[in-house]
């Protein structure tokens, strides 16, 4: 059942965010792209978040940069997903340096490694769902100005163990 009217209270991040926290969203010919920008920890918690809007099964793409080792599933269970997901946010939000796709034949999320979520769809489900995350559309939202090559990223032996980690658990194969 959906309700109209009085908005929501705002939360606490919502009231102590950076300027820079907003979505931009367009339309191509034969899907929809979100592009979502805030700072670290914000980011890393709304793509766990928003995998909640996926269905039971999904693929995944898993990339370390540092290393340069990549994996990849198809039909894993979306809580195992997410469990990895989370045990991840830390770290991932401290050193950024991986590429994390979750995927199915309509919806794509992906954390690129300057922490940037990048939404595809095939419907606009996702304008609404980031609306409703508290998040801001703007017409435009400003890229990491930082953009590092893959020799650049500062040393993360942490990162790294918790993503082959999170590749063996989710049974990912090297790609």
């Amino acid at each position: 059942m959906f309700f109209r009217g009085r908005q929501p209270e705002a939360s606490v991040w919502r009231r102590f965010r950076a300027g820079t926290d907003g979505f931009s969203f367009v339309h191509e010919d034969d899907y929809y792209a979100a592009h979502v920008t805030a700072n670290a920890e914000r980011v890393v918690d709304l793509f766990h978040a928003l995998t909640e809007h996926l269905p039971p099964a999904v693929d995944v793409a898993l990339e370390d940069v540092r290393s340069g080792l990549s994996w990849k599933g198809e039909n894993i269970a979306l809580p195992d997903v997410r469990e990895v997901i989370a045990r991840m946010k830390s770290p991932l939000s401290t050193f950024g340096g991986v590429e994390f796709a979750v995927y199915t034949s309509e919806d794509q999320l992906t954390l690129n490694p300057h922490l940037e979520l990048f939404i595809y769809a095939r419907t606009d489900q996702w304008f609404y769902i980031l609306q409703g995350k508290g998040l801001e559309e703007r017409r435009m939202v400003r890229t990491r100005s930082w953009r590092l090559k893959r020799t650049e990223f500062a040393p993360a032996p942490d990162l790294v163990q918790v993503v082959g980690a999170a590749a063996e658990r989710l049974a990912l194969t090297a790609a």
